[in-house]
């Protein structure tokens, strides 16, 4: 395991926001994280630092980071089962599986997550979701500091939601998958025309997190703030998106305030005009 003091964290979200906390750990292994949290409970826990909002510019916190480490792959028994450290990346998992011909996790090969923060956000899109693929979660539960395993059934997924963000004293050390087989060409022609079509419509060019808001109910955030007429806007070095106005940019050296100001901005002019209470999506820290 490696610990870092002082430990940047700007290459660590993809906002790019520049911040440091007071330390770092890479555990490598459940024995790792088991003996960080039997000494302490009140980490700040960071996966690929996707779908995140750092608001400090320093934090007198120790970060446990799952960011190139803790991310093993592998068949199980069955040849359609794989079975994933929550640092691997869904990236990663993606390309594992066309490589042995299985298919179901194409509309992840360009989702940036880990495997992890996929399940506690029951990440996915065009109608797919980590949970139809899921078979079970392996856990460490702090209350009791036992590691248990919960099946997909019981974790009660709900839109861009899940038993795990419900309870923050379970954290996540591996999950199983359940695919189907398929051809590796077919599974990459897919791959590839996601992400084509995703390239086109998102801001690649910029750091970013991804979407900021869910979804409501019988709207469309970038077509609220299409008719709002606020793409471009600016708060500090935070952009809305020209290109999708459903994503913020850090544009100029933004920090977590910027990007704050800015989704608060927006929540209340969406708020004055539709009537929506938009929610984000985005974890702030």
């Amino acid at each position: 395991m490696k610990v870092f003091e002082n430990f940047d964290l700007t290459n660590y979200n993809s906002f790019k926001i520049y911040s440091r906390c007071k330390r770092a750990f890479f555990p490598d292994s459940e024995g790792d994280i088991q003996y960080l949290f039997s000494n302490k409970k009140n980490y700040i826990l960071l996966g690929s630092g996707h779908n995140v909002i750092l608001s400090k510019s320093f934090y007198d916190d120790d970060f446990i980071v799952f960011n190139g480490n803790f991310s093993q792959i592998e068949l199980a028994g069955e040849r359609d089962i794989i079975e994933a450290q929550a640092g691997a990346t869904m990236y990663h998992l993606s390309l594992f599986a066309r490589d042995q011909g299985l298919t179901g996790l194409e509309i992840f090969f360009d989702i940036p997550s880990s495997l992890g923060g996929a399940v506690v956000m029951n990440a996915g899109a065009s109608g797919e979701e980590i949970k139809d693929v899921l078979l079970k979660v392996k856990y460490l539960d702090l209350e009791t500091m036992e590691v248990d395993e919960i099946n997909k059934e019981e974790i009660g997924f709900q839109y861009r939601n899940s038993f795990f963000q419900r309870n923050t004293d379970k954290i996540i050390l591996k999950a199983s998958l359940k695919l189907e087989k398929g051809d590796k060409h077919k599974i990459q022609s897919k791959m590839d025309l996601i992400k084509e079509q995703r390239w086109k419509k998102q801001p690649r060019d910029l750091p970013n997190a991804g979407s900021v808001f869910k979804r409501p109910k019988g709207f469309y955030v970038g077509a609220m703030i299409d008719e709002l007429k606020l793409k471009g806007m600016t708060r500090g070095g935070a952009k809305i998106s020209e290109k999708h106005g459903g994503f913020i940019v850090n544009y100029d050296n933004a920090t977590g305030n910027d990007i704050l100001e800015l989704i608060a901005e927006i929540k209340r002019r969406v708020s004055e005009r539709f009537g929506v209470d938009l929610e984000v999506e985005q974890r702030i820290i």
